[in-house]
């Protein structure tokens, strides 16, 4: 097996391969049709490191891995809790760069210097990640705004990561079982489709516009809004809100602010998002929420987003109260609606029984350590162990909100997600009726009751008609009684073949005591011909059954 690469690609292809041998399963990987990447250093047997040694090796890979981990962190079906717990944890902090380059990537993605732009731009970043770096700056007319701006080169190195992973997940889809059974191909299409939006800056703005249009009723929540004319695939500039990250708040700071409505407010804020307007920030970790000089709490990152369809909200609705009030038979219910089976599916009781148990323990633990988002990953986890494979967007949900369970209990130590859930049903449900009643549904509906209106008529005539003559044929699709009835004969006649077949053998035994003057191979011969005609017989009976039964299609 040989393969031709870049230098570079080349480097991350060894690393790759390094990383599977290191963590994953002994059926994962095969060192012989991989040795000629691990050639130049050995990989040293060594024993599996645990979930944070994996972070940290992903870290040092570079953006694409840790966006990478970043996804695996929401595939509980793929790893167990440990990992899930420290992948969400990725931080992607990493060196600056010059800020001339900077002044370079502004001046060329909005064609005027940077002295044009803006009234003035701090040359030390505000934050600094592996795909971009933030600056605050002033326009010309004096408002404060957040220049995003991308990491140069970024895109290209991204681009040979991802040559490298594609390789890596073809061979494991068509050389081991995990690839058979998870499709590992399918999992890069999908990482690659959401890093491919996240470097598109626009993209991130017209989330930035949803997301702070749908919540513009909680006043204590507030996001950045873009600057159009300042925003391009690269450079993204926003509204600057100062204030503090809510993992980085000291406790004097959290005695200044109401945590309990704060808590409200953003929990309600994202069942909005996910079961009314179907698009939400999906990694609102406490480093993505900032708490305003004015008591305000702030969405960043809106890069990263999940996509709920109209259909699939209302089951999740129902799952969530479901799970909040403990009814496991439903949730199972809905789950097995949601989700589709494969080849390896379980027993349906099995997984009736396995979700019940996961839900009661649920129920069963102390306000204190419920934590719904935990709940949901195990339930994706369970579901998957039984064979059903549950949508994307239940996982996106599941991390959504776990994140929210700690930011709201770091926000208010008494706060419930599960009566949250169902202070806020019934207004959900309201907005969810008279989201279905907007004028483009209504009109369809109308549309569609108009057609009927007019087809109605002609068919109640023609059903009259048919009455009127003694014509009306109702057709039913169970069986047809010809092919039934050719079936029958069919077996009477074999029956009825094997029957005389076993008379001549019969005969043509107890004829082979009378001598005869004709004789076939030494024996009487009427007796041998007895015999050759039943063998004949048999022969052809079997080829007819052969040929003609094992081809034989079932009749619609």
């Amino acid at each position: 097996m040989s393969y031709v690469l870049a230098p570079d690609q080349l480097r991350r292809y060894r690393d790759i391969v390094r990383l599977l041998a290191k963590y994953g399963r002994s059926d994962l990987v095969d060192r012989s049709d991989l040795e000629p990447i691990l050639s130049e250093e050995p990989l040293s047997a060594e024993a599996a490191a645990d979930a944070d040694e994996l972070t940290s090796d992903l870290e040092a890979l570079g953006p694409t891995f840790i966006k990478l981990g970043q996804l695996l962190s929401t595939r509980s079906d793929l790893l167990p809790p440990a990992y899930l717990e420290s992948l969400a944890r990725l931080q992607d902090h990493v060196e600056p760069f010059p800020y001339a380059e900077v002044e370079a990537i502004i001046h060329e993605e909005l064609g005027v210097r940077v002295s044009k732009a803006f009234a003035e731009l701090d040359s030390t970043p505000l934050a600094s990640a592996s795909l971009g770096q933030v600056h605050r700056a002033r326009l010309r007319d004096g408002r404060l705004v957040a220049v995003k701006v991308q990491r140069p080169g970024i895109r290209q190195r991204i681009a040979g990561d991802l040559e490298a992973l594609e390789r890596i997940a073809d061979f494991l889809d068509g050389h081991t079982e995990a690839g058979r059974r998870f499709g590992f191909a399918d999992i890069l299409d999908q990482f690659r489709k959401s890093l491919v939006a996240e470097l598109d800056y626009r993209r991130e703005a017209q989330n930035l516009l949803a997301v702070g249009a749908s919540l513009e009723s909680f006043e204590l929540l507030v996001v950045p809004q873009p600057v159009a004319d300042y925003t391009t695939s690269r450079v993204l500039t926003m509204d600057f809100l100062a204030g503090a990250r809510l993992d980085e708040l000291s406790p004097l700071v959290r005695m200044d602010y109401d945590g309990a409505a704060l808590a409200e407010q953003l929990f309600a804020a994202y069942l909005r998002q996910i079961l009314v307007d179907g698009l939400f920030h999906a990694d609102p970790h406490p480093g993505n929420l900032l708490l305003t000089r004015d008591g305000r709490i702030a969405l960043l990152d809106l890069g990263m987003v999940g996509h709920v369809s109209p259909g699939l909200q209302e089951q999740l609705l129902k799952l969530l109260l479901a799970l909040s009030e403990g009814r496991g038979e439903e949730v199972a219910h809905l789950v097995l609606t949601l989700g589709s089976r494969t080849s390896e599916v379980g027993e349906p009781e099995r997984f009736r029984r396995d979700i019940a148990d996961l839900v009661m323990r649920h129920r069963e633990a102390a306000l204190a350590e419920i934590e719904l988002g935990r709940v949901v990953l195990e339930l994706v986890r369970v579901s998957g162990g039984n064979g059903v494979r549950v949508p994307a967007e239940l996982t996106l949900l599941g991390k959504a909100l776990l994140n929210l369970d700690h930011v709201g209990r770091a926000l208010d130590p008494t706060f419930n997600p599960n009566a949250a859930i169902r202070r806020h049903a019934a207004e959900l449900m309201s907005r969810r009726l008279r989201a279905s009643l907007s004028p483009g549904n209504v009109l369809s509906g109308l549309i569609e009751a108009k057609e009927f209106a007019e087809a109605l008529p002609g068919r109640v005539n023609a059903i009259l008609t048919h009455l009127a003559e003694n014509d009306l044929r109702l057709k039913v699709d169970a069986f047809d009684e010809r092919e039934l009835i050719r079936a029958f004969q069919k077996i009477a006649n074999r029956i009825t073949t094997g029957l005389v077949l076993a008379a001549l053998v019969v005969g043509a035994a107890l004829m082979m005591r009378v001598e005869t003057a004709f004789t076939l191979f030494g024996y009487p011969g009427f007796a041998m011909l007895c015999f050759l005609a039943a063998a004949a017989g048999a022969v052809f009976v079997l080829w007819d059954i052969l040929i003609h039964d094992r081809g034989a299609k079932p009749h619609r």
